[in-house]
């Protein structure tokens, strides 16, 4: 008989992942939860086929190098920035009480404190994957609420990736191995300027010849040159991080990523890379579920327990705290909290790397095998009870005046300066038309714009506090809050305006807004933007008298382009592609609403 442990563990692993990831599917699950049972099921927990638990590793550590350096390739330091007041402090003390708390849970069952540490840490770090699918499925990814959630993710990420640069050193610092505090702070100093020199290496001279590569080879035409130059930029950098400088693989594949991401041709980077990288961790979720062990559960039930109620509970209601302390509405403490209460592929690479230095027993991994089993799991549909939550939350006035005192207060102040400042030079006069603009995006600049040349007066409302300074400093009328609020919409002058026009497609928020503007000026006309066409009985009994589609916008103008090209080329002047000038029809506002 012969031995073929890779084919096997691509035979069945990829096939046992399909069934399982589809089920997971069609129960509206993540995927993630079927590839972690697939795992398990071809792992040697169980009988039948067990496939090689050692190169399953290995392949997992290609997942592994895959997926940082995809998050390298996307990382986009302004997304952090933006929020940076809320999503920095806000991820550093969730993680500090997740880690703190993990690490008296592990202590109390028995753990060593480097294994209770990582224990805390690997509770403390959420999935991208199902943070960003929660998002994308709820129409909140573009939102401010989206926004917090997406840079408090990206602070965690950057955290991960510190801790694992420094897990060597810390893995000396905690096992008090002998030399004195001396040598443990030469250690942990070497690995700094190791860090440092590896930075300077990949991110400045790599940042050089990199783009020049790619460019050399984008311009044989070749796309298998092209994702090999890709692959070659994935995996050199994460070995060549190991071999030479003692950093962890994850760490360069991530440097990897960010030098080829500040290239123009990083969206085709990201395409390519796309199905190995998901193939590749695939097998990295395979290798985790085969590390479960159900006989865990019978011997530490209340370890589990501890530790899915920091997952589930504590870790949420941090968030709750902490983001309506630093001033933000209650939905969006909400958003963040339910998001994030979940442990995702980031926990088990810091588990992968602290089990090779000796720092962990196999069971840290299998609490978080089921942590990240059940949180996922539970996830999306925790996350769908957002607005049942939040109506419950106002049926008690006091708490909800008690979670929004910060965020009202902000907004007052804010909202105070900018009136108490010298008038603007489009502010409201006596007898003027006045429109209010929900959202200040490309969509809200064009609506200002074409509002302006019709003689009405805009009052923008916007959630980014720094859009709305631009804004007063040129001398427009601007407000700053929630457009959901009664406060914000009257300091906008809601009582005398004749449009509220909404250009954030976001559902719930439009229906709460509209409802709300119509209750406080029965006569206001409010014209909204909408994705989708069966939105429409929704809208019109929230009382939105005016709709702009995406989804019939879309249609319509792709389909007249279409016409405009198949005229050209049937009368002979078909352009050619690099040639053809913006074909567009001018826009025509209809007599009536839509």
């Amino acid at each position: 008989m012969h031995s073929y442990p890779l084919l096997e563990i691509l035979a069945a692993g990829f096939g046992a992942a399909l069934l399982f990831g589809y089920i997971a599917h069609r129960l509206h699950l993540s995927p993630l939860v079927g590839y972690l049972v697939a795992g398990f099921l071809v792992g040697p927990q169980t009988p039948g086929l067990v496939v090689d638990m050692a190169l399953a590793h290995e392949l997992s550590e290609a997942g592994v190098i895959l997926l940082m350096f995809g998050v390298g390739l996307h990382f986009n330091l302004s997304d952090l920035l933006a929020v940076k007041r809320v999503a920095l402090p806000g991820a550093l003390v969730q993680i500090a009480a997740a880690t703190t708390l993990g690490a008296c849970a592990g202590l109390a069952f028995g753990m060593s404190l480097p294994a209770g540490l990582m224990l805390g840490l690997g509770l403390s770090v959420a999935s991208t994957v199902v943070l960003l699918r929660v998002l994308s499925d709820a129409k909140v990814v573009n939102t401010i609420h989206g926004h917090v959630a997406i840079g408090w993710l990206v602070v965690e990420d950057i955290f991960t990736v510190l801790v694992l640069v420094l897990l060597p050193s810390l893995a000396v610092l905690l096992a008090g191995e002998s030399g004195g505090a001396g040598s443990m702070l030469a250690a942990f100093g070497l690995a700094l300027v190791r860090l440092i020199a590896l930075w300077v290496l990949v991110l400045v001279v790599g940042g050089k010849v990199v783009p020049w590569l790619l460019i050399k080879v984008v311009r044989t035409r070749s796309q298998e040159l092209f994702t090999l130059t890709v692959l070659v930029a994935a995996f050199a950098t994460a070995v060549g991080a190991a071999v030479f400088f003692q950093a962890s693989m994850a760490l360069g594949a991530f440097l990897g990523g960010m030098v080829v991401g500040k290239t123009k041709l990083s969206h085709q980077a990201g395409a390519d890379l796309l199905p190995l990288k998901d193939a590749f961790a695939v097998l990295f979720f395979l290798s985790v579920g085969m590390l479960f062990d159900p006989v865990f559960l019978v011997k530490q039930p209340l370890l589990a327990l501890s530790c899915l109620g920091i997952v589930l509970i504590a870790k949420p209601l941090t968030a709750l705290v902490v983001v309506s302390l630093l001033g933000y509405s209650a939905r969006t403490a909400l958003t963040v909290a339910l998001g994030l209460a979940q442990v995702g592929e980031f926990s088990f690479i810091l588990a992968q790397q602290a089990q090779a230095l000796g720092m962990i027993p196999g069971d840290v991994y299998s609490v978080l095998v089921i942590c990240a089993l059940i949180s996922i799991t539970l996830n999306p549909g925790a996350f769908r009870q957002i607005l049942r939550i939040e109506t419950r939350l106002r049926s008690h006035p006091r708490l909800w005046r008690l979670m929004n005192s910060r965020a009202d207060a902000r907004a007052a102040k804010g909202n105070a300066e900018h009136l108490a400042a010298p008038d603007p030079e489009d502010a409201p006069g006596e007898g003027e038309e006045i429109a209010l603009v929900i959202g200040y995006g490309p969509t809200g600049q064009s609506v200002t714009e074409a509002l302006r040349a019709k003689g009405v007066t805009p009052v923008i409302i916007d959630m980014n506090v720094d859009t709305v300074n631009a804004l007063t400093d040129r001398g427009v009328w601007a407000i700053f809050g929630d457009a959901e609020r009664r406060e914000v919409l009257l300091a906008a002058g809601v009582e005398k305006a004749l449009y509220l026009i909404i250009t954030v497609p976001v559902l719930e928020s439009t229906l709460a807004t509209a409802a709300l503007a119509k209750s406080m000026n029965p006569a206001i006309r409010v014209l909204a933007r909408a994705r989708f066409l069966e939105e429409r009985d929704l809208l019109r009994r929230a009382g939105v008298t005016g709709i702009a589609f995406e989804e019939a916008e879309v249609a319509a103008s792709l389909a007249n382009l279409a016409l405009n090209y198949v005229s050209l080329c049937e009368d002979g002047a078909c352009p050619a592609d690099e040639d053809a000038p913006e074909l567009r029809e001018p826009r025509r506002f209809p007599a009536s609403p839509s």
